[in-house]
């Protein structure tokens, strides 16, 4: 309605100051449209500028996540920094256990990333700050202008579980890199023998009449520790590098 006003105000100051023939009535009415007409300005200005007649409305919402790893694993949380001054990151994840297709948050400087560990379900709880009119009144006034439901910043708290593995695209490709090598494997191979034969012994040496079946149980549980102790020294490798 007030640029409504502003137009109006202007065609009425012209034709008041153009047209009419009684010069005081004239001179009086146009200069009472300047002043509706300037207002008007100040106001619309106040508006952009100052955001008047607007305040803030938060909007939350929660959205459950998965690992954006291949491997179950080793789930995962990746993230990529944005510019060069590594002030935000991008965190990438899945929306489902069956998501071909990663999804991420959003690349944007109003966009406030907070990881934090959970002992609950891993997922996203996201605050969007909008701005809205105040009342239907500068509503009314201000509804041409599109400052309503103008989007402002938006903070996602991401809960992840302890056993998530967090780390940077870079740090994620180099220990793929890391654990897929041949050297990796060979050593890794030749010591997690080793420590399976010795965890076997030590279970036989407490308990001598372990049967074949238990014996193949504490060889697959001292295998799998094994190989999770490795995967976290070399996680630890990734980072410290």
């Amino acid at each position: 309605m007030i640029l409504i006003t502003l137009v109006l105000c202007a065609v009425l100051a012209f034709i008041f100051y153009v047209y009419m023939s009684n010069r005081v009535l004239a001179n009086t009415l146009t200069t009472l449209a300047i002043i509706g007409m300037l207002t008007s300005i100040f106001f619309l200005v106040k508006n952009d500028h100052d955001h008047y007649g607007l305040h803030n409305v938060t909007t939350t919402s929660t959205q459950k996540i998965y690992s954006a790893s291949p491997s179950k694993q080793l789930p995962m949380m990746i993230y990529q920094s944005i510019g060069t001054a590594d002030k935000h990151q991008v965190y990438v994840y899945k929306t489902s256990a069956t998501a071909k297709k990663t999804s991420h948050t959003k690349a944007k400087v109003t966009t406030k990333n907070v990881v934090k560990r959970t002992t609950g379900a891993n997922r996203i709880v996201t605050k969007k700050v909008y701005r809205e009119y105040k009342s239907d009144m500068y509503s009314f006034w201000f509804g041409l202008t599109g400052n309503g439901h103008k989007y402002v910043k938006e903070t996602n708290t991401i809960y992840v579980n302890k056993n998530w593995t967090v780390l940077s695209a870079t740090q994620a490709k180099k220990l793929q890199k890391l654990a897929s090598s041949k050297t990796f494997q060979a050593k890794q191979k030749t010591a997690a023998t080793a420590y399976v034969k010795q965890q076997v012994m030590a279970a036989m040496t407490k308990n001598p009449s372990l049967s074949a079946t238990e014996q193949k149980k504490v060889t697959k549980q001292a295998a799998a520790a094994y190989q999770a102790q490795a995967m976290q020294q070399l996680i630890k490798q990734v980072k410290a590098e």
